[in-house]
């Protein structure tokens, strides 16, 4: 609140700087200084309009850091699509060390839809995605191996099959079958069981993987399931006979120089991280 020491700072001079702020009232149609000798102050208005400015200014201080970390390849806010069908669960900790490793970095997730994939990261709509296959290989993408999991029947806790090690295939064709209607092995699945003489009709179908689960654990019914992607409580799974079904989860992220810092540190941590 001195005029002179203001002026000094906004590199103009004091006159200037009176004949600016006595602008903005007349624009404003209200005054923003009660001005008494050495004593000014803000008035009311004043201090509102002194918030907002404040806002204005911290929002160019974002666009500005925006614009420099795109330059540098860095990039504070990164944006990670993941597949319906790959669960938390297996993440946890590898968020938690990615939080630990880049403190001032923001992740938001969004899940992918039944036909969303690499084309995705390569449009710029996720910085990154985990799929659960990995896509055709490209020099443009950057593909990050995660882990392998195996394709499971899944019940509820408490159900006969539990007491199987290894399920003889001729036992499914006595239960009820739940079945996803995105999933990316289903004809794998229904192929191997073809081979078999075992028909599984699904009594329910749903594109959401909590339904499924959730139906399986609250009835007697059955469904397939990869072996790290249970959400809901009451679940047991156990190996099918012959079937050696498996997929390859990945991280995918577009490669080269001009992908943000961060997320080349992310697919360097998840190389060596103890999945």
């Amino acid at each position: 609140m001195n005029f002179t020491e203001a002026a000094r700072l906004s590199g103009v001079s004091q006159p200037s700087l009176t004949k600016s702020i006595r602008r903005l009232e007349e624009e404003l149609e209200g005054p923003l200084l009660y001005r008494d000798g050495k004593d000014s102050r803000l008035t009311a208005l004043g201090r509102e309009i002194q918030v907002e400015f404040m806002r204005i200014d911290h929002r160019l201080m974002n666009v500005r850091e925006l614009a420099l970390n795109s330059v540098r390849g860095r990039k504070r806010v990164l944006s990670l699509g993941v597949a319906p069908t790959i669960a938390p669960a297996a993440f946890s900790a590898f968020i938690q060390h990615i939080m630990s490793q880049l403190p001032d970095m923001e992740l938001n997730v969004h899940t992918l839809a039944t036909n969303e994939g690499a084309a995705e990261v390569l449009s710029g709509k996720y910085d990154a995605c985990i799929l659960p296959t990995a896509p055709k290989e490209n020099f443009k993408l950057a593909i990050q191996h995660l882990f392998q999991e195996r394709y499971l029947l899944a019940f509820a806790k408490g159900h006969p099959l539990g007491e199987f090690d290894v399920i003889p295939a001729e036992k499914l064709a006595e239960e009820q079958f739940v079945d996803r209607l995105s999933c990316e092995f289903h004809s794998q699945i229904v192929a191997h069981f073809m081979d078999r003489d075992v028909l599984m009709y699904p009594r329910f179908s749903a594109e959401r993987e909590d339904w499924v689960q959730q139906i399986v654990a609250s009835s007697d019914a059955v469904c397939i399931m990869p072996e790290r992607s249970c959400t809901v409580a009451g679940i047991d799974a156990r190996p099918v006979e012959n079937m050696d079904i498996a997929r390859d989860v990945v991280l995918v992220a577009v490669s080269g120089n001009g992908t943000p810092a961060e997320l080349r540190q992310i697919l360097g941590m998840a190389a060596k991280f103890e999945w």
